[in-house]
């Protein structure tokens, strides 16, 4: 396996915390060192959250600066654009195409973009985008859209499929493995 930096974006109770664990399960089970960082902000209050997830034979820091992302996983699409100057040239996005209104939206002080990922896309930005929700509900349950946009992350990075359900078998709680397993597969095979 590659170098790879990764930034895992959403709002506050989406689930980005854990698709950072398994993240990192998956490239330390596969050699490499990880390091993650989180940063709640306000996550506890609906407020952007970004987890860093940078895997090689080496990791000194878990800082991703700008330009340096290799892979974006959006939890939600104004999202993708607030952190679009994180991803290189060549990168990827992978997005949930749903739409949580942020407070100034919420408050009436603004409106929220139309057409977002089309708009990244139109700038020549590769971007797999995908109604996570929808699939996650499919899967079992709402509160798999982490997993299904996990399940595409792995796909677009080229990550081993046994190895990537290996890691959610160890991570999430028993009670849940069979629903996250058919959330990561209604993702990775998109």
């Amino acid at each position: 396996m590659n170098a790879i930096n990764i930034l895992i974006v959403g709002v506050g109770g989406q689930g980005t915390l854990l698709a950072s664990k398994l993240m990192g399960k998956i490239y330390t089970d596969a050699g490499l060192d990880v390091k993650v960082s989180e940063v709640h902000g306000m996550s506890q209050r609906g407020g952007s959250v970004v987890t860093y997830v940078r895997a090689d034979k080496k990791v000194y820091s878990p800082v991703i600066d700008m330009g340096e992302a290799d892979l974006i996983i959006s939890f939600e699409a104004l999202e993708s654009a607030r952190w679009l100057p994180y991803l290189k040239k060549g990168g990827t996005i992978v997005s949930n195409t749903a739409q949580i209104d942020p407070m100034p939206v919420i408050m009436g002080n603004a409106v929220y973009p139309e057409n977002i990922l089309n708009k990244i896309t139109d700038a020549g930005v590769k971007v797999v985008s995908a109604d996570a929700l929808s699939l996650a509900v499919q899967a079992g349950s709402a509160k798999a859209v982490n997993i299904v946009l996990l399940g595409i992350a792995a796909k677009a990075l080229g990550l081993e499929y046994e190895v990537c359900i290996n890691a959610i078998r160890a991570t999430v709680p028993a009670k849940t493995i069979e629903i996250n397993e058919k959330a990561f597969d209604l993702g990775y095979n998109l």
